[in-house]
C-alpha cells in the first residue's frame, strides 16, 4: 500500500498543525499509513506536487486548482472540534475519488 500523503494549511500553521496531529492519531486507529503535515499558507506552491490531498482551513479556498489536486475545506465543526477521526474519513473520501480505492490492510 503506498503512504498517503496529506497536507493540512492554515494561515500560519498552527491550528492546523494540533488539527495534523489528531488526524495522525485517527489514520493510526483505521490503519491508514498516511504522511500527515500541515504548515502556513505560504509552503503550499512548494509542496504541492508532493501530496494526494490538500485540506484547507475553512478561510482559505482553490490554491490547488491549477495543479489538479483534490481540495477539501476543513469543515467549520470539524477545524473547531480537532475532529481528526471525522476529518480522516472526509479524507479517504475525497482520496478514493480522486485516485480510486486503497487498501488499507
Amino acid at each position: 500500500m503506498d503512504k498517503i500523503r496529506i497536507l493540512l494549511c492554515c494561515g500560519a500553521g498552527m491550528s492546523s498543525g494540533f488539527l495534523a496531529q489528531q488526524m495522525r492519531i485517527a489514520a493510526k486507529k483505521m490503519n491508514v499509513v498516511a504522511k500527515i503535515e500541515a504548515k502556513n499558507k505560504n509552503s503550499v506552491q512548494d509542496d504541492v506536487n508532493a501530496i494526494d490531498l490538500l485540506l484547507l482551513g475553512p478561510h482559505l479556498t482553490q490554491l490547488c486548482e491549477p495543479y489538479h489536486v483534490p481540495v477539501i475545506v476543513i469543515p467549520k465543526e470539524m477545524y473547531a472540534g480537532l475532529d481528526g477521526k471525522g476529518l480522516m474519513e472526509l479524507s479517504m473520501e475525497a482520496i478514493k475519488k480522486n485516485k480510486g480505492e486503497f487498501n488499507h490492510g
